[in-house]
């Protein structure tokens, strides 16, 4: 008589954003099929005895050899970027498909399968980023790109060649609405952030230390009160994407509180880093440019609040892969150059989990299903892959990451499984660290080695955003 199942993990604790529980697994055709005890043999099995067992997490946030305007190069591509992500225990990537001013939507698509085509080991979605909301984007494109399942897209209140204006947002967000699509918002105010440059560069304070000057936090709580605005006057959900502080939270607290569909993500640099990491020796600093800057103490409290009350949804990477001694990453413009001239974005894909894990749950900021939902679940409901991806359930797909909670890491770019030459966590000790990963069922990682082939991934059609989180 055949085995019931194709493989059982037996004897883990298992955690999702509502429960925790000891139970054995069982996995047929890339599907939970059984959650049980003493469940019967499977042709492979897993001891995972004293081990915690979690859902794959889901990266909504990430950037994968996205093209530029100004000759930079992500280090990590579809191959590097989400395999990385699968040594950190994420078992789900969201990139952005980003459209290039004067280009269709569908062509920024088409070109994101090319260069994803073969090469994920884990599963993969798209968000698309609009920059250049024509009236045959708006008309016809996004309209249906969102019913092929592209239904989140991202639109920037900064940089120059990806910024809209008041009246774009308002027609993207409209469009949002209509079509039942959730719209992600890079908030920061474009304006101030160019008077600041100007002023810094004409003084000589170039020194990577001064991003952090030229992007304060009251040109993001600016940008993050109109975003908001914008979105009540259409009457939208919206996101807005790596909150670094109190200032831009208390706007997002503030419109929740008035029953505003409002939703808000963070990332670990905001948690981990301030802004005095900008200021290292020589042109190291460099390597912590990433925008929104990182504050300082009080706002790293602020948002660990934020993350424990329920202000943040979503935890994110936003891994932007550039290499620091690089002529096409962060040494672009030269070792020394001023800090409005090195690309922005610092990398994180493979220590989100880990981090937010050993500085959160261990720490007790966090409980251990906060932790889930905020890497895993929430995602997963916000950008219709719900319930596919994000939880441990009968007739899920077999995502799973089985946690040594034990193990002690300190971290270092050597350990490290992306393109990019350094990390901005270096030498930090970490506690809790997935051992084995599993993307529908099929081991991916175990015993420190990839165990899948390259571009088993599959690409993700989402389905609508569940915004009843």
């Amino acid at each position: 008589m055949s085995t019931e199942f194709d493989l059982v993990i037996r004897g883990g604790r298992i955690a999702t954003a509502a429960d925790i529980f000891d139970a054995d697994i069982g996995i047929s055709g890339g599907v939970i099929t059984a959650l049980g005890r003493a469940l019967r043999s499977g042709r492979e099995e897993i001891d995972a005895s004293g081990k915690l067992i979690l859902p794959g997490g889901v990266d909504a946030h990430c950037h994968f050899d996205q093209p530029s305007s100004d000759g930079s190069v992500m280090a990590d591509d579809f191959d590097s970027g989400p395999r990385s992500a699968a040594f950190g225990g994420t078992t789900t990537v969201i990139p952005f498909a980003c459209q290039q001013k004067g280009q269709s939507l569908r062509a920024a698509i088409e070109d994101y399968h090319a260069r994803a085509e073969g090469k994920s080991v884990i599963d993969y979605a798209f968000h698309l980023i609009v920059t250049d909301p024509t009236p045959q984007v708006l008309g016809q494109e996004l309209p249906a790109l969102i019913r092929e399942g592209y239904t989140s897209f991202k639109v920037y209140t900064t940089y120059d060649d990806l910024k809209l204006n008041d009246r774009q947002i308002i027609e993207v967000l409209a469009l949002a609405k209509r079509e039942g699509a959730l719209t992600m918002i890079h908030a920061e105010n474009s304006d101030a952030i160019a008077w600041l440059t100007e002023a810094l560069e004409q003084a000589g304070q170039t020194a990577p230390r001064f991003h952090a000057d030229a992007r304060p936090a009251i040109a993001e709580r600016e940008a993050t009160h109109r975003a908001i605005s914008l979105a009540e006057i259409v009457d939208v959900p919206m996101l807005v994407v790596h909150v670094s502080g109190g200032e831009a939270m208390e706007q997002i607290a503030a419109a929740r509180a008035k029953g505003l569909r409002v939703f808000a993500e963070t990332c670990p640099q905001y948690i981990l880093l301030t802004a005095a990491d900008l200021d290292l020796e020589g042109f190291e600093g460099a390597k912590h440019i990433c925008s929104p800057p990182p504050r300082d103490t009080a706002s790293q409290e602020s948002v660990w609040r934020g993350l424990a009350n329920g202000t943040f949804q979503v935890f994110s990477s936003d891994h932007a892969p550039f290499a620091y001694d690089s002529k096409t990453g962060k040494k672009l413009c030269g070792d020394g150059a001023s800090f409005a001239h090195v690309p922005n974005g610092i990398p994180g894909v493979e220590t989100r989990l880990p981090l937010l894990f050993s500085e959160g749950v261990g720490q007790r900021r966090i409980s251990l299903n906060q932790f889930v939902a905020l890497t895993a679940t929430n995602p997963a409901r916000l950008y219709g892959l719900y319930p596919r991806k994000g939880t441990i359930a009968v007739g899920t797909d077999a995502d799973l990451a089985i946690w040594d909670v034990d193990r002690v890491v300190t971290v270092s770019n050597d350990m490290l499984h992306h393109n990019v030459d350094y990390t901005p966590y270096e030498d930090r000790q970490v506690t809790g660290w997935p051992e084995t990963v599993l993307s529908r069922g099929e081991v991916v990682i175990a015993g420190g080695a990839l165990h899948a082939a390259k571009g088993r991934g599959r690409f993700l059609e989402c389905g609508p955003p569940d915004m009843g989180i």
